[in-house]
């Protein structure tokens, strides 16, 4: 039977520092031209709530998760309660380690993300809850017809005249309207028309960074986030949908994705009742089958999508 590792006490994540000058906590260092001191105290302001969530990971949740995930991994009194509660996600992480919990797919066939239903419909998972209860993995966003891809796709088209593409005609709307777009954790603000171009261009900086040198996982600040589904299917959540969408583009083979949550469906047949490092054991050995999803969702509402073989364009050379 494999043992996973075992959770010390004093074993917590170093806090990360606040970089200097304008930048905001979640943003690239290329970003840094684009930066605006019109935007300065929001972006101190989100500086400071990442540093107090940060701490409170440290100090308070993550010790507090060790704990229970220690009692269940045990079956002492109240296992049974804990894993109820969905067991804390960061410490299944923890135990775990990066290789259990990591899979390899092609992107282009990782197309369905997860959609909650509003909150008045029904309760929305905990992200910090590593089992799922609900229909959450029963109605499922097309990513071949999101946000993030179509904006890939349309700078990779017009990479010779990003004036065309529809993200700078929104933004120099915003520039018109006198409210310029800008992002706090970015710590951006675009304010002119030289500056939306340089944003695309990273963009695009990015994706010709992938095409020539591959998927690198240490480049975005979060894992690909995948949940399993009841079916046992790979649904998309959390960050990561750019790199994901430049991946597809491309036509990569396969990228690196890390399981953040599984439905409790699937972790009840998976597990078979068993508790600890047992049925720790059998869900990984169950993660290998995992394949991802491409079907729409029963609860999805209608939405077109090309049919065409040549959806996709041709893989890059």
């Amino acid at each position: 039977m494999q043992r996973f590792r075992s959770l010390p006490a004093e074993h917590v994540p170093r806090a990360t520092a606040c970089p200097r000058g304008l930048l905001g906590h979640a943003a690239d260092e290329v970003f840094a031209p684009l930066t605006s001191p019109r935007i300065k105290q929001r972006v101190k302001l989100a500086h400071l709530v990442t540093q107090w969530r940060t701490s409170v990971q440290k100090h308070v949740a993550r010790p507090a998760g060790r704990v229970l995930l220690r009692r269940w991994m045990n079956q002492k009194a109240g296992a049974a309660c804990i894993e109820t509660l969905g067991l804390p996600r960061h410490i299944v992480d923890e135990v775990m380690g990066d290789e259990a919990l990591t899979l390899h797919v092609n992107p282009r066939k990782l197309i369905r993300m997860a959609v909650y239903a509003p909150r008045d419909v029904e309760k929305r998972p905990s992200s910090m809850a590593f089992i799922w209860d609900g229909d959450w993995d029963l109605r499922r966003e097309d990513l071949r017809v999101g946000s993030r891809y179509l904006l890939i796709s349309d700078l990779d088209r017009n990479r010779n005249n990003l004036e065309r593409t529809e993200r700078f005609q929104a933004l120099m709307a915003c520039i018109e309207n006198g409210k310029p777009w800008g992002s706090h954790q970015l710590g951006i603000l675009l304010d002119t028309p030289e500056k939306i171009l340089a944003y695309l261009r990273i963009y695009l900086g990015f994706l010709d960074d992938m095409g020539r040198n591959g998927f690198a996982p240490s480049r975005g600040k979060d894992s690909i986030g995948v949940a399993v589904s009841r079916d046992g299917t790979l649904l998309k959540v959390n960050r990561g949908l750019h790199r994901l969408a430049m991946a597809q583009r491309l036509g990569l083979q396969s990228i690196p994705v890390r399981v953040r949550h599984v439905h409790r469906d699937w972790w009840n047949e998976v597990t078979d009742g068993y508790g600890g490092d047992e049925a720790l054991e059998k869900m990984q050995e169950a993660l290998q089958a995992c394949i991802p999803e491409e079907a729409p969702g029963p609860l999805d509402e209608p939405v077109l999508v090309s049919r065409s073989k040549e959806y996709w364009p041709a893989l890059r050379t």
